[in-house]
């Protein structure tokens, strides 16, 4: 029988064996789900444009079904702008005011991203308000220096046929019965005086720079700068005025016939301005009676193109009253008989054929802009303008 024999004196105790370290596992690889988020974006974007087509399918069916049929199926397209109406006022009525803004440049050459330009947009939100029965008055809110004349004109003749029974130029015929009640801002001047003109009423603030009635047309000559540079012109033409307000003769070479060609064109168009404000302005002073301002006997007088202000207008009967959007509003109560309405306007809505319609576009369209603190009118050379040119 073996006995533990004790350890001799001063001997260190043995070391006990060292611990069993385990590796720890190997964290797994985390799978990047960005190819899972890219493609359930895809696949709704994808589905989305499916239904889309869909729709338009469908409708075109209903539309080849009624009347549509000498057309060929599925290629007739509904164009114009998309609107929607958004209430910027609710009064908790059941009667309606649209509100419709005309800012900036008159124009017809600047389109949005859908390929609309402001007469047409300006005529679809008339139309959306014409087919709105509680719709009972239209305030026409005009920001602008003017612009073009053709655009003015129609706009100022798309608001005429709204509000009377005269047809516009497609003959479609006028909405009886529902004013338009113009509201100036801070600028409503040459084309934008054209198209105020047609209104029932006009209201205008003190400060407001309006008039400048007159027609202006803009151009160049750099034939001096070209005879510096050594850069001589060739030019042929079938007639003796072919190259009328070409940029590129010198001023001598202008005929006196040519200079007498252009300012009778120039009279025609003011002419036209003139009646236009004289047959607006006497049509809406027929239907206010006192209660508008009829216009000055010598009002001509002051249309050789000056601005005028607010005060100034008023007197010589360019406009109805003094005030600002809200008198408009409570001047549009009044004037379509009713004692309150909810205020409302149509703004363009951009569904995903748009979105994806811009990847589709040429790089023209995409340009970048550069922001210099103010707006330069992008004139056209002979063109004929209702400009305001401070």
């Amino acid at each position: 029988m073996e006995m533990n024999t004790p350890p001799e004196a001063g001997t260190p105790p043995p070391l006990p064996p060292p611990p069993v370290i385990a590796s720890l596992p190997a964290p797994r690889p985390r799978k990047s789900r960005g190819w899972m988020i890219a493609a359930i974006i895809l696949l709704v974007l994808l589905m989305l444009s499916l239904f889309g087509n869909l729709t338009q399918l469908v409708t075109s069916a209903f539309s080849f079904g009624n009347g549509m049929r000498g057309e060929a199926f599925g290629s007739g397209k509904e164009v114009g702008p998309n609107l929607e109406e958004c209430v910027l006022e609710n009064n908790k009525s059941p009667n309606k005011i649209a509100v419709i803004s005309v800012d900036g440049i008159i124009t017809s050459h600047d389109y949005d991203q859908a390929g609309n330009n402001m007469v047409d947009v300006i005529q679809a939100q008339l139309d959306r308000a014409a087919d709105d029965k509680r719709v009972k008055a239209v305030i026409l809110k005009v920001d602008s220096p003017g612009g073009e004349v053709l655009a003015s004109d129609e706009i100022y003749k798309a608001i005429r046929a709204f509000e009377t029974d005269e047809p516009d130029d497609h003959g479609k015929p006028g909405r009886k019965g529902k004013p338009v009640i113009c509201s100036m801002g801070s600028l409503a001047a040459s084309g934008g005086y054209y198209i105020s003109s047609s209104c029932r009423w006009i209201v205008a603030n003190d400060l407001t720079l309006t008039g400048s009635i007159g027609v202006i047309m803009h151009g160049y000559n750099y034939r001096g700068l070209m005879d510096k540079v050594g850069v001589a012109p060739m030019t042929f033409k079938s007639g003796k005025f072919k190259d009328m307000l070409s940029p590129d003769r010198s001023p001598s070479e202008i005929p006196p016939e040519e200079h007498a060609m252009v300012q009778e064109l120039i009279n025609e168009t003011y002419q036209t301005f003139t009646n236009v404000v004289a047959d607006g302005r006497g049509a809406a002073h027929e239907l206010n009676k006192s209660e508008g301002k009829a216009l000055a006997d010598d009002w001509t007088d002051y249309a050789d193109g000056r601005v005028l202000s607010g005060t100034q207008a008023l007197n010589l009967g360019l406009v109805d009253e003094l005030g600002d959007f809200d008198d408009t509003v409570e001047r549009a109560f009044d004037v379509a008989h009713i004692k309150n309405a909810n205020l409302v306007e149509y703004r363009e809505r951009y569904d995903l054929s748009n979105f994806l319609s811009m990847f589709g576009q040429s790089g023209q369209a995409h340009d970048l802009k550069l922001d210099l603190g103010m707006d330069i009118p992008k004139l056209r050379a002979g063109l004929p303008y209702f400009l305001y040119q401070p």
